[in-house]
């Protein structure tokens, strides 16, 4: 690479795009990032209220997600924490973010998102680790562990998954107000657009604690969205599973 390539933006990698993307298999048109409960009890019905949400829930659940998936994706690779297995390492970061999600309805859905994004990137990416993820005796790794272990799997850095984590926080509330409400989908994905700057930057600071010990990284809580999960939990009638 010359100087002058040097300072022209560089590509985003397909694997990226592809892990990205809303129509990839991980099992996320399920659910509605805590979007159907946000509408039903606390009046988030326009796309004011929206993108209101949007931000934070990108600045609480969103930036711990996209710690976890970047510290996930480095220990998944090898380039984390010295002195401890991947698998060590993977377990340790899957039992802190159970720990950073009070819910039960939400850490069932983690598990759930987890195992179907996983399911996915063995058919995707190949690779004997993702495998040994996928046979561990337990219900399945959280959602932020399985996405950095896939995106590892997929070639990508650390900051290429932290970045699918707070790419994904906002996308999966923002598609699921479509469906729910019946919001105009341009005027949607602009607010998405808007929050692109937020989103870079959260997923920055988050690729920072790719080496950090799972016991401090980041634990930023919103504790309306574990309350309303639960309640949206119970209901007889409900369109997504979270």
């Amino acid at each position: 690479m010359n100087a002058q390539d040097a300072n022209q933006p560089q590509p985003t990698p397909p694997a990226l795009l592809l892990l990205a993307d809303g129509r990839f298999p991980s099992g996320g048109h399920a659910h509605s990032g805590g979007l159907e409960a946000a509408a039903a009890l606390d009046g988030v019905d326009d796309l004011a209220a929206l993108e209101e949400f949007l931000q934070g829930r990108l600045a609480t659940t969103g930036a711990v997600s996209a710690a976890f998936t970047a510290a996930a994706c480095a220990a998944f690779g090898g380039t984390g924490r010295r002195g401890e297995s991947s698998t060590e390492q993977l377990e340790l970061l899957d039992r802190e973010f159970a720990a950073r999600t009070p819910s039960p309805a939400l850490r069932t859905a983690s598990r759930r998102l987890g195992r179907q994004l996983l399911r996915a990137g063995r058919t995707v990416w190949p690779h004997p680790r993702l495998d040994e993820l996928g046979a561990a005796p337990r219900h399945g790794p959280h959602q932020p562990v399985a996405l950095g272990a896939v995106a590892a799997a997929a070639g990508l850095g650390t900051d290429a998954a932290a970045l699918a984590a707070a790419h994904e926080a906002v996308l999966t509330p923002a598609t699921a107000a479509v469906r729910l409400l019946g919001l105009d989908p341009f005027a949607v994905h602009a607010v998405l657009a808007r929050l692109g700057l937020r989103i870079a930057a959260v997923a920055a600071g988050a690729a920072r604690h790719a080496d950090t010990a799972p016991a401090d990284l980041p634990s930023r809580a919103g504790p309306l969205l574990d309350i309303r999960a639960e309640h949206h939990s119970v209901w007889e009638v409900r369109l997504f599973a979270s």
